[in-house]
């Protein structure tokens, strides 16, 4: 892609969303983990990607943040892709990337923010469900959308079910809108 921002994806594990980005072409600098035995990360150095693997156990958030901020400038990174990245970010982290952060969340946002998103929505009797792109900003899933695919819920559904459709989903979704967001 000519002229687009290099991005650092961040993942928490096998980076299914992370392989997506990439495979459709996404500039990827850097690929980093709070979990340095994440096997995305190995899928990643398979391809030639640089990773960057730290625990922020036992060093604190901002210790932390400060190397995986030194790690993704140093290797270019213009934009923050989140692919499963489990962590909060905290307001100083996502101040220092204001408007450049990105992330693919499972609901149709701004409904279900947070974690359990397919039971909330089976629970809740909705006839669908989905994905959401949005820009990261210190409210927890509270940034402007860029995107949504919805997926239907179906009779006898459960979370797990709901989820692999979702997820199919974002694999067609994050990769399209991502392209979009760094050639602007």
């Amino acid at each position: 892609m000519a002229d687009a921002k290099t991005v650092g994806i961040l993942i928490s594990g096998r980076g299914s969303n992370m392989m997506a980005l990439v495979e459709a072409g996404i500039p990827v600098a850097l690929v980093a983990s709070d979990k340095p035995d994440a096997a995305g990360l190995g899928w990643a150095r398979g391809r030639g990607i640089a990773t960057f693997a730290l625990s922020p156990k036992g060093i604190g958030k901002a210790a932390y943040e400060a190397q995986l901020d030194a790690a993704l400038r140093e290797a270019g990174c213009e934009v923050i892709a989140l692919a499963g990245y489990m962590r909060l970010l905290s307001d100083a982290f996502v101040a220092r990337w204001r408007d450049r952060i990105v992330n693919i969340h499972p609901s149709l946002l701004p409904k279900y923010k947070g974690l359990d998103t397919h039971a909330r929505a089976i629970t809740a009797g909705d006839a669908v469900a989905g994905c959401s792109v949005h820009i990261v900003t210190e409210e927890l899933d509270g940034g402007a959308l860029l995107g949504q695919a919805e997926v239907p819920v179906l009779a006898g559904d459960t979370p797990d079910t709901l989820a692999a459709r979702v997820l199919a989903a974002e694999h067609r979704l994050y990769p399209q809108i991502l392209k979009e967001f760094v050639t602007r």
